[in-house]
C-alpha cells in the first residue's frame, strides 16, 4: 500500500493550516467539488428569482446532513462484503473505506475517491434539474451540497493530519472522529459535527466506557489487501 505522507506539509512537527491546504488542493476530490460549487453559485447567482425557500433549504440541508453523514458511514462505508447470487458484493467506496481505516494517515484514502464521482455528478445533476421543483431550488441545493462536501473534505482531511485543534469546536470534532479510529470503529460516526447524529442514534458513548476494539483497524476482521 503506497502512502505520500512522507515529507508533507500536513504532517510532522508544528503543522500549521496553510501547509495541510497545500497537501489538500493536490488531491483530486477538492477540484471536482470546488469547480461543482462555483459552477452552481454562478447559475443560481444567473438565474436569480429569489424566494424565501432559498434560504430554507440550506436551513434543512444543513440540519440533516449529520444524519447524511452517519447513514453513508455506517451503510456504505461500512459495508460488509457479502455473496449475492454467487457474486461477492464489494463497493469501491466501502474497501477504500477498509483501506483507509487500516492506515488512517495514508493521505490519498482520506479523500473521495476519484471514480465515485463519474456516478455521483451525474446524480447531482439529475437532482438539479428533475427532482426539483423548480430550476431555482435544484441549483440552491447543488450549491449547498457541494459546499458541505467541500467542508466534509476538508474537516477530514485535516483531522488525519498533525494539525492540532486550536478551538473547542474542532477540538470536539477532532476527537471524536479520532475515537472512531482509534478506540472502536462502532461509533462516533459523523465526521463534521459531534454531539449531533451520533447522540440522537445511540452511537455516542463516553469512551471511557468503551473497550478498545480489535478490528477498528481491520473492519470485520478483514486484512487490507491492495487492488483497484
Amino acid at each position: 500500500m503506497t502512502t505520500t505522507r512522507t515529507n508533507s506539509p500536513a504532517f510532522g512537527r508544528n503543522v500549521a493550516l496553510g501547509g495541510a491546504f497545500r497537501e489538500f488542493v493536490r488531491h483530486p476530490s477538492p477540484w471536482i467539488i470546488g469547480v461543482l460549487f462555483v459552477g452552481a453559485l454562478t447559475a443560481r447567482l444567473i438565474v436569480g428569482t429569489w424566494s424565501w425557500a432559498d434560504a430554507l433549504v440550506p436551513a434543512v440541508m444543513l440540519a440533516l446532513f449529520p444524519l447524511l453523514e452517519w447513514i453513508i458511514h455506517v451503510f456504505v462505508l461500512h459495508w460488509r462484503p457479502r455473496r449475492v447470487v454467487g457474486l461477492t458484493v464489494d463497493p469501491l467506496l466501502a474497501r477504500k473505506h477498509r483501506a483507509h481505516h487500516t492506515d488512517p494517515r495514508d493521505i490519498p484514502l482520506d479523500f473521495i475517491p476519484a471514480p465515485v464521482f463519474v456516478w455521483l455528478v451525474p446524480l447531482l445533476l439529475a437532482v438539479t434539474v428533475f427532482v426539483a421543483p423548480r430550476i431555482e431550488l435544484g441549483l440552491t441545493f447543488l450549491t449547498v451540497i457541494t459546499a458541505l462536501g467541500m467542508i466534509y473534505e476538508w474537516t477530514h482531511f485535516l483531522i488525519h493530519t498533525d494539525y492540532r485543534p486550536k478551538t473547542a469546536l474542532y477540538k470536539s470534532t477532532w476527537r471524536h472522529h479520532r475515537n472512531h479510529h482509534y478506540r472502536n470503529e462502532h461509533y462516533w460516526f459523523t465526521v463534521t459535527t459531534s454531539g449531533t447524529a451520533d447522540r440522537l442514534l445511540g452511537t455516542e458513548p463516553d469512551p471511557d466506557s468503551v473497550a478498545k476494539s480489535p478490528t477498528a483497524k481491520h473492519l470485520h476482521g478483514i486484512e487490507f489487501s491492495a487492488g483497484p
